[in-house]
């Protein structure tokens, strides 16, 4: 196995903080040795600049939706109206498309520094709702992006059976939403187990199945139960989009009579491996179920100020007990430091006060706390054992220049952007070097191609 070796000039180290000279080596795709404070570096040891990182977990994505991208951004509307957006664009991908589009998404995150990403996947039959001759290709699609981006990949294959909800009841799929469904769950549950996981959860090397409810406006409680089941014969993560509009709230009160999270809660969908998204509108009563669940809560600021949901309550989330994430969901942008500081941020303007979460607290979000929730406890963190995945920073950008190096870390959270993210390394493979990603040179121009092949 090849053994690979870095000198970090400053680096971050979960649990030890900002260190100097750290001497990093990895063999076969994993950290073997990391030794702060090194008085030499060896030969061939490669110097790395800057600030280096642990590779960030994008926990919750939708690929498909970075194909909406500034298309939604004129005029007006509602989180409703960009919804039926989004559905057009869906009703036009297939297997080959998917793969285009996805690969360049997963690309464009890794410039990004993202090494693992969440896909929460619904869209998994024809348009007219019949299966694929292999009833997950779309599924192996987004696999198969992954690798060719470079990217390791958590497949949360996301269970969907119905309409949504309103105050009459429970409606029935529409349009391009009859393609997300499987008919019941039990047969979701036989389709995912067609992917052909090992004993260990996994499709591929680079890539682990993990399970979602879409939400308690698409899964009625009577499906909740195979999913759950399923993920604990697995041992797989679970994710579930949670109350993320207050429309949501009022109409699973009216037809189920508790709020969403109570609804969870009662069908035993929240837990340890549990993955709660958003959870814009949640109660005290809520955050007591939910902290009491030990669930991870995936907060996606961009996202939520883009389509208008409300500021997530971050510090009750975190202060209930619920460990923090961070996800780019509809990829209004791809950055994971603009997630980071605007879990921040919105605490912020909800208290008209500041300092609520460190950037060592945020970048725990966007790191080994991300990565555990999709089911990869063993990234995140630059030490011995771990995924060897390393994410550099410049420190001299206009963006970043200036601050001491002592301040690294508050540089790079509140000050710095994707764009200054220099080289990463995921596996102890080089996937970005000097800004390019080495396995899809033409990010832009791949995004430009596969975006307008699906544009309605």
């Amino acid at each position: 196995m090849t053994v690979r070796r870095w000198l970090a000039a400053l680096a971050w180290l979960p649990g030890q903080g900002l260190r100097r000279d750290v001497l990093i080596e990895a063999e076969g795709g994993r950290f073997t040795s990391v030794l702060p404070s090194a008085p030499t570096a060896p030969g061939g040891a490669e110097r790395l600049s800057g600030l280096t990182l642990p590779g960030f977990a994008n926990a919750h994505s939708h690929a498909f939706h970075r194909a909406l991208r500034a298309t939604t951004q004129a005029g007006r509307g509602t989180f409703w109206t960009w919804r039926e957006r989004m559905y057009e664009a869906a009703a036009r991908l297939d297997p080959d498309s998917y793969l285009q589009l996805a690969r360049a998404v997963y690309a464009e995150m890794a410039l990004a520094g993202v090494s693992c990403v969440g896909e929460f996947h619904y869209l998994h039959h024809r348009p007219s709702g019949r299966p694929y001759a292999d009833p997950n290709a779309m599924g192996r699609a987004l696999v198969q992006a992954a690798a060719e981006a470079g990217l390791r990949l958590t497949l949360l294959d996301a269970c969907y059976l119905t309409g949504g909800l309103d105050l009459s009841g429970v409606l029935p799929l529409a349009g391009p939403q009859v393609r997300f469904s499987d008919g019941d769950a039990s047969r979701w549950a036989e389709r995912v187990d067609a992917l052909g996981l090992d004993s260990r959860g996994m499709i591929s090397p680079h890539a682990r199945a993990g399970a979602a409810i879409h939400s308690v406006r698409a899964v009625p409680p009577e499906h909740m139960h195979p999913v759950v089941a399923w993920t604990r014969r697995r041992g797989a993560p679970l994710h579930v989009h949670l109350s993320e509009q207050r429309g949501e709230n009022d109409a699973c009160r009216a037809v189920y009579g508790v709020s969403p999270t109570r609804l969870l809660y009662d069908e035993d969908v929240l837990g340890p491996r549990t993955t709660v998204v958003h959870a814009t509108h949640v109660s005290a009563a809520d955050l007591e179920l939910l902290g009491g669940a030990q669930v991870f809560a995936c907060l996606c600021p961009t996202t939520e100020r883009d389509l208008g949901d409300g500021l997530a309550p971050s510090r009750p989330l975190d202060a209930a007990g619920c460990t923090l994430t961070l996800g780019t969901d509809s990829h209004a942008v791809v950055d994971m430091l603009e997630e980071a500081r605007g879990v921040e941020y919105a605490e912020r303007l909800a208290c008209r006060s500041r300092g609520h979460f460190t950037a060592g607290d945020l970048l725990l979000a966007a790191t080994c706390d991300g990565h555990a929730s999709l089911g990869w406890p063993d990234a995140g963190e630059i030490a011995p054992g771990a995924w060897a995945d390393l994410v550099t920073m410049s420190l001299d950008s206009v963006r970043t220049a200036g601050a001491d190096d002592s301040l690294a870390l508050e540089t790079a959270v509140f000050g710095a952007s994707a764009a200054d993210v220099r080289d990463v390394v995921i596996g102890g493979q080089d996937v970005v070097r000097d800004g390019v990603h080495l396995l899809v040179p033409d990010v832009p121009g791949e995004l430009s191609r596969s975006i307008r092949a699906v544009l309605p």
